[in-house]
């Protein structure tokens, strides 16, 4: 799945990525870091990139989990990422979705437009019913983007993840797939 359009460029992890995604990790490591787990040094590591590459692209092959980065069209700069994962099949046909945006490319629209091509491309081409995201109380910005994408609340977890070294309380939201 490709994507060209306003402002940016939306495309599947591939082998190639390992130095782009690096370079993002490594400059986006503060702007990221009281959203996500603790990372130590070992994490942002090229040998570290290449390894969690590897294992995304195992996972898409055994159709798991789809990975998406948002490029920018000139330089090629990794602007954001958002990943599918935990595909379950069977009667549940769901998954988890996560996403990051480069702390340069904040306020202009570009993770909206991507969740909805690539919430539509799981919808129609990979054949989920539900979408799974979840979100810190504190996180704003992303309880105002899944909600202008449909995502409802479900419900509330508490002590769900390991954020930023403690365990943080979450929104459960969902988006299920309209047909």
């Amino acid at each position: 799945m490709e994507y060209s359009g306003e402002g940016f460029f939306l495309r599947a992890l591939t082998s190639d990525d390992c130095e782009l995604i690096n370079r993002y990790e490594k400059a986006n490591r503060g702007h990221l870091q009281r959203w996500e787990p603790l990372r130590d040094e070992q994490y942002f590591t090229a040998e570290s990139a290449r390894a969690r590459v590897q294992e995304q692209l195992e996972s898409m092959q055994a159709a798991e989990s789809v990975f998406f980065l948002l490029l920018e069209p000139e330089s090629g700069e990794l602007l954001g990422r958002c990943n599918y994962t935990n595909i379950v099949r069977g009667v549940f046909q769901a998954c988890n979705l996560g996403f990051s945006l480069a702390e340069v490319a904040q306020a202009r629209g570009l993770m909206r437009k991507t969740l909805q091509i690539t919430n539509s491309y799981c919808f129609e081409q990979v054949g989920l019913h539900r979408i799974m995201a979840n979100h810190l109380p504190s996180n704003v910005r992303s309880e105002r983007l899944l909600q202008s994408l449909g995502f409802e609340r479900e419900g509330y977890a508490r002590a769900y993840l390991k954020i930023a070294g403690a365990w943080q309380d979450h929104v459960l939201r969902s988006l299920i797939n309209p047909r």
